[in-house]
Order: structure tokens, then sequence, then C-alpha cells
């Protein structure tokens, strides 16, 4: 199939028969529904190296404030780069509305150089039976996200794919999307 093809709209569902729209490559990294950085991990053969870029409050576009029902305007956003031996693999854009790093989710204030999901895959999977909302898209210079990541990542491959995902972290809302960077493609998806 033509993944050229234009997906129905900028982020569609993995369950919708849109990831069918992805290259072949790169459809198993992005169904994927468990812990990215330790399915990497595990294809890698080491721990991924965390290069944190960004961690600030800002703004949301209204792409993401759709996410949290545009209640929330300004977040935290942390982005950072998933490499190993140097060598980027994937871009990560997580925003973190202040409410969910509140109480006893204090701990995703102070990740340093740890991965977001070393904290949401052990807690969310322990304690949430639902699926997390998880979408798909294609990334170029149009989009709001690849501009934002072309910021602080000027590497940023004109083309990449890309998955977000709606996480639940004791009951308050995280927003995580992930660019696949081309490096990744190294290693075994499966």
């Amino acid at each position: 199939m033509n993944h050229r093809r234009r997906l129905r709209s900028a982020w569609n569902r993995v369950d919708s028969g849109e990831l069918h729209q992805a290259p072949r490559k790169w459809q198993a990294w992005l169904s994927d529904t468990g812990s990215l950085t330790q399915k990497i991990e595990r294809a890698i053969g080491q721990k991924l190296e965390v290069v944190v870029l960004r961690d600030c409050r800002q703004n949301l576009n209204s792409d993401e404030s759709r996410y949290f029902h545009f209640k929330i305007k300004r977040c935290r956003i942390r982005e950072v780069l998933l490499c190993v031996n140097g060598v980027p693999l994937v871009m990560a854009h997580s925003i973190i509305p202040i409410s969910s790093s509140s109480g006893s989710n204090h701990e995703i204030l102070r990740l340093g150089k740890k991965p977001l999901g070393a904290v949401l895959f052990a807690k969310t999977r322990m304690h949430s039976k639902k699926k997390p909302l998880r979408e798909i898209t294609r990334l170029d210079k149009r989009s709001a996200l690849w501009k934002k990541c072309f910021q602080q990542y000027p590497e940023l491959p004109s083309v990449s794919w890309a998955r977000r995902t709606l996480y639940q972290l004791k009951g308050r809302q995280l927003l995580v999307s992930e660019v696949f960077l081309p490096a990744l493609l190294n290693y075994p998806s499966n």
C-alpha cells in the first residue's frame, strides 16, 4: 500500500487501520503497546542514554490542548533524545500538566536523565486496566510537533513517523509523543 497517501487526519488511532499507511518497517514500532524504552533496550542489548534537550513550562498548541479538553493551557514540556552510543533513536516530547506532577506524582519532576517510561510503566501498568489512547502520524515540516522538535533537534528528518499516547499516572493525564529516527531501523522491532 502506498504510504504517501494522506492519512484521514493529523493523528489517527493505531487501531483505526491507518497504521497500514505507514511504511512496513515502522509498523511494529508504531503499534507496540508496551514501554518503548524497554523494547528498544531489549533490541540493543543495553540501557538507553537520555539526553535532555528541554525541560520547562510552556503553552500548549490547540492540537495538544485537545487531549486535555482545552482546560489546560500551560504545562511542563520535556523533550529528550533516547540514544545508543551517542546516536539518537527516538525523540520524545512529553506534556506533563502541573496537576499531574503534584502529590504522589512528584517524582516525575525529578527525572533528570531517567526516561519517563521508567516511571510510567512502573506505575500505570499495575494500576490501570484501561488501554491508553494511542495515535500515529506522519510528521513533516508543516506539522506543529515537527516544528517544535526541530527547534531542539535540527537533525530531525524532514519526514518522520511518530506515535502519541495519553497515559494515566495515578489518575492524572500525561501526553507522550515519540518521534522515530532513522537509526532505530538498525535494530529489530520484535
